[in-house]
C-alpha cells in the first residue's frame, strides 16, 4: 500500500507566493481591453487597480509601497492611458495607504472599502487630467459612472483575491 502524504505542511514554491498577487494584478489590467465591448465613455472598472487596492489593503506586508510604479507601468502600455500616468498615480496612492495605515491602529471592512473608494476616485480623476493635459476631451462628469462602478465592484476583488490568497498560502 503506497503511503499518503501529508499536506498539512506543505508549502508552494516561491515564485507561486510572490508571483500570485503580480500576475493578478496584470491580469486585471489586461481585462478591461480583452472584453468585446465598445464604450462611449468610460464604464469599465479598472480591474488593475482594484485588484492592486485589494491585495495591499489585504497584506499589506506582501509589497513595498514602490510596487506601483512598475504594475502603473504595465498598465499604462495595456490601457493607452498617458505613459506614466498610473505609475505617478498608484505610487502616490500606495504612499497614501502606507501613510494612512501607521494612523489605523485597526481597520475593517468599511474602513478599507473607504480607503478604496478615496483611492478608486484619486486614481480616475487624476487619470482624467492627465488624459485631459495630453489632449483628451470630456467633462469629469464622464467618469462618474465608471467610479461608482469601480467602489461597488472593490469588494468582489477583495473576495477574489482573499481566495487566491488561501491558494497562494496553503494551511
Amino acid at each position: 500500500m503506497a503511503r499518503r502524504e501529508v499536506r498539512i505542511t506543505r508549502e508552494r514554491a516561491p515564485y507561486i507566493r510572490v508571483g500570485t498577487p503580480i500576475v493578478t494584478v496584470m491580469l486585471g489590467s489586461m481585462i478591461p481591453s480583452m472584453l468585446p465591448m465598445i464604450a462611449q465613455s468610460p464604464v469599465i472598472p479598472p480591474f488593475g487597480l482594484l485588484v492592486l487596492l485589494a491585495w495591499r489593503l489585504l497584506r499589506p506586508e506582501l509589497w513595498p509601497a514602490w510596487i506601483g510604479a512598475p504594475l502603473g507601468f504595465f498598465d499604462d502600455l495595456i490601457s493607452g492611458q498617458p505613459l506614466g500616468s498610473s505609475v505617478f498615480l498608484w505610487t502616490a496612492t500606495l504612499l497614501a495607504i502606507e501613510a494612512a495605515s501607521t494612523r489605523l491602529l485597526w481597520r475593517d471592512y468599511w474602513q478599507d472599502w473607504l480607503i478604496a473608494a478615496i483611492s478608486v476616485i484619486f486614481c480616475l480623476a487624476g487619470g482624467w487630467l492627465f488624459a485631459r493635459l495630453a489632449g483628451g476631451g470630456g467633462t469629469i462628469l464622464l467618469i462618474v459612472p465608471q467610479m461608482v462602478f469601480s467602489i461597488l465592484l472593490f469588494p468582489e476583488c477583495a473576495r477574489l483575491c482573499s481566495h487566491f490568497d488561501r491558494w497562494r498560502l496553503p494551511a
